[in-house]
């Protein structure tokens, strides 16, 4: 089960809330236990059937535990691996495996800060792939609208004439950077293996083997040394995870703007209602897509937070990652998710972009005309300032302007068409650039690593 069987759906995390469920965490923490018999049994350490007795009892185990019951065992120790490793000793003990064997050399840290790491690329691999499915449908606008004009907007207000395609080229390049990034990081992310206080003194002479052999098995990369209290990591996925959202929110408040009844340039395709209001359609998927984005930025600011860990073993500050985290991937992931679905189904309208840009009479080219106008007179700036700001400006009937600037030359100064810079060529670079794939598939999770583990088939619908 996810976290919200209410609330997940609507917010897009369907998906990737089961990947970070309770059910998922004790899977994981199992997952680690197993791996780490397995290694050991690899280097002599352990007997090779004592590993597989372990491997089968955490298999049994991840099945019927109960997360309510950890949970209320966990408060003893401060986590849930303490019990945990009780229940798997226990199991074991039919098999002949003596209670030594099992979580040998481990201390509960390594076991937890291990099978978040593997949750991370688990639910991370979700999250990318709806992130490209929003770049995906935004490069598909983009290549669509490359010459559809629109006035574009600064601070509010209509500043020059640009493309749809233009814009949607930026999504797109913003997306593309996000999930190119939380790749990279999740490409990164360890296995954490120090032992009681990061010395991994009771596996000597075989402890550093046992660490790389762990990071094989589970497909995580190598820890250098272990990173008890040593935090960039998390910081580094946080900070990733927020810059994606971070991308995702501005897409969803260009959408949502763009989409309001006195703009009207975009619709979605499936528009929500309103209980009360038989008239409203609103862009629901980029709604709830920018309601969880809003979310994460407080979240990433609670994992730099806790990246203080004092000496080898944090008191608080460890504890206070692991929701923090999870709730990261799952807020971020489902904003992706319900951002693809907006893109996928988007709606443009010219022709209200068409008529929006006739609404200033000509006043989103008044930079055209003042420049046009300063090889005529050195006040240029103030006359055309002052056409534009009179009650009913019109930028083309103007005595000031007309006086220096006749009709066919104003006509075409007036041309949103002709005043559009090297838009189109920017629309035209962000889809070569993606289209040679290089920059964005070269650093891709491992594939051993890519299992997304106990979720739904629909990672991307």
């Amino acid at each position: 089960m996810s976290r919200g069987e209410l609330f997940d759906p609507l917010f897009g995390a369907a998906a990737v809330g089961p990947a970070l469920s309770d059910r998922a965490w004790i899977t994981a923490l199992l997952d680690v236990e197993a791996a780490l018999a397995r290694a050991e049994a690899d280097l002599g350490v352990i007997e090779s059937g004592h590993a597989a007795a372990i491997d089968a009892a955490a298999k049994e185990l991840a099945e019927r535990t109960d997360p309510a019951e950890l949970g209320r065992a966990a408060m003893a120790g401060g986590n849930p691996v303490i019990p945990l490793v009780g229940q798997l000793r226990a199991a074991c003990e039919s098999a002949g495996v003596p209670a030594a064997a099992v979580h040998k050399g481990a201390t509960s840290q390594d076991i937890l800060d291990t099978a978040l790491m593997l949750l991370a690329r688990r639910a991370g691999v979700l999250v990318v792939t709806d992130l490209r499915a929003a770049a995906d449908a935004a490069a598909a606008l983009a290549r669509a609208h490359r010459d559809t004009l629109m006035a574009a907007r600064t601070l509010g207000q209509q500043a020059l004439p640009t493309t749809f395609g233009t814009l949607a080229a930026t999504w797109c390049a913003g997306l593309d950077r996000a999930a190119g990034r939380l790749t990279a990081v999740l490409a990164e992310l360890p296995v954490q293996f120090g032992g009681a206080a990061g010395t991994l003194a009771a596996l000597h002479p075989n402890g550093l083997a046992v660490a790389a052999e762990l990071a094989t098995e589970l497909g995580l990369a190598d820890q250098g040394l272990p990173w008890h209290a040593e935090r960039t990591r998390i910081g580094e996925l946080a900070a990733a995870l927020g810059v994606a959202a971070g991308a995702i929110a501005k897409t969803t408040t260009d959408i949502i703007a763009l989409a309001a009844s006195e703009v009207g340039e975009v619709s979605e395709d499936s528009p929500g209602g309103s209980s009360t209001m038989p008239h409203k359609r609103n862009a629901i998927a980029a709604i709830t897509a920018r309601a969880a984005a809003r979310r994460v930025p407080g979240l990433v600011a609670d994992a730099l937070g806790s990246m203080d860990h004092e000496l080898q073993r944090g008191a608080g500050a460890w504890h206070a990652e692991w929701e923090t985290t999870t709730d990261l991937l799952r807020l971020t992931g489902g904003a992706a998710h319900r951002l693809a679905q907006s893109l996928t189904g988007l709606h443009v309208r010219p022709q209200a972009m068409a008529r929006n840009l006739a609404v200033s009479k000509g006043l989103l080219l008044a930079e055209r005309v003042t420049g046009a106008l300063s090889a005529h007179t050195d006040a240029a700036r103030e006359i055309v300032t002052a056409a534009a700001t009179k009650e009913n400006p019109e930028l083309a009937t103007d005595p000031a302007i007309t006086e220096h600037l006749g009709p066919a030359r104003l006509r075409e100064l007036l041309d949103a068409a002709e005043y559009l810079g090297h838009a189109r060529e920017l629309v035209d670079r962000v889809l070569t650039e993606r289209g040679g794939v290089a920059g964005l598939e070269s650093r891709t999770v491992p594939p051993a690593a890519v299992d997304p583990g106990p979720t739904t088939p629909e990672a991307s619908s």
